[in-house]
């Protein structure tokens, strides 16, 4: 089951890595370059799954022709389907929004049933770009309460960036549902790359509740399982994670695990943020 070297791929030379368009706690974009020579040649693999997509950067970087993007977090892959459907209108109901703490506090308690699929996704965008550091984080209820970002100059309408993304994902097929789910179709020559909220390295660094459903040990083991049935069936997976002994205990006997230094930006304390270990996990 251990590995043979993996061979790394440029992005096509007819299509630009793309940038997300949403800031995301524990997005790719500037790991890529560290991740790049584990990724397995796109330009031979059948499907790319992605069940935990976030701002998408690997997505983006890489276009693969084929692809399942999914979240189980309903409001975030609405502004994906949105974007997709209708880039014209999501930049439309954006381009009124603008940086004002009264109007944050105002539009992040919008009732998002009267607002329409574009609306919706706007308001999203917008609270993205404007709230502090950028974080999706929702209370047990499922609203989005993340306070006000008190950021000088956010650019909250990047319609350039916005309509590259939309090019993307016309071809790409979008799911809200549980990773389990989303990959329930993946077959031999396949590719699935897990990001999954990482394992807390101690009981007061954890950032899990992305959603109202969190992301617990038990949701941890789940997806090691996960890995091992997609294993079987002849997928390539690759898979990043903190270095918490228990990420060690699920993987480091089957799998390839490959240390390498990321930077911790969600810490409330810009103290506290810097280099930390993380994990890739490869079947291959």
């Amino acid at each position: 089951m251990l590995p043979t070297t993996a061979v790394s791929l440029p992005p096509s030379s007819t299509q630009q890595p793309l940038k997300p368009f949403l800031k995301w706690a524990g997005g790719k974009q500037r790991l890529i370059t560290q991740y790049q020579d584990y990724f397995p040649d796109f330009q031979d693999i059948n499907r790319y799954y992605e069940p935990f997509i976030g701002g998408g950067a690997v997505f983006f970087h890489y276009q693969p022709e084929t692809a399942v993007l999914a979240d189980r977090n309903q409001t975030l892959m609405d502004v994906y389907r949105a974007v997709q459907q209708n880039v014209d209108a999501v930049i439309a109901a954006l381009k009124p929004h603008h940086n004002d703490a009264d109007y944050f506090y105002e539009v992040r308690a919008w009732d998002e049933a009267k607002l329409t699929l574009a609306e919706r996704a706007a308001r999203i965008i917008f609270l993205n770009k404007t709230c502090f550091n950028g974080l999706f984080r929702e209370n047990s209820k499922g609203k989005f309460n993340v306070p006000f970002g008190r950021y000088k100059k956010p650019k909250i309408c990047n319609e350039v960036r916005l309509r590259q993304a939309a090019a993307a994902l016309q071809s790409v097929t979008l799911m809200a549902a549980d990773f389990e789910n989303v990959v329930e179709t993946a077959v031999a020559g396949d590719f699935v790359y897990f990001d999954p909220p990482y394992a807390p390295l101690t009981a007061t660094s954890s950032f899990t509740q992305y959603d109202k459903d969190g992301f617990a040990l038990a949701d941890q083991i789940r997806l090691s399982e996960t890995v091992d049935i997609l294993t079987k069936r002849n997928c390539k997976v690759m898979l990043s994670n903190s270095s918490a002994p228990i990420i060690y205990d699920l993987y480091a006997k089957d799998y390839r695990l490959v240390e390498m230094q990321a930077r911790r930006n969600i810490n409330s304390k810009a103290t506290h943020r810097g280099p930390i270990k993380e994990l890739l996990i490869l079947n291959y």
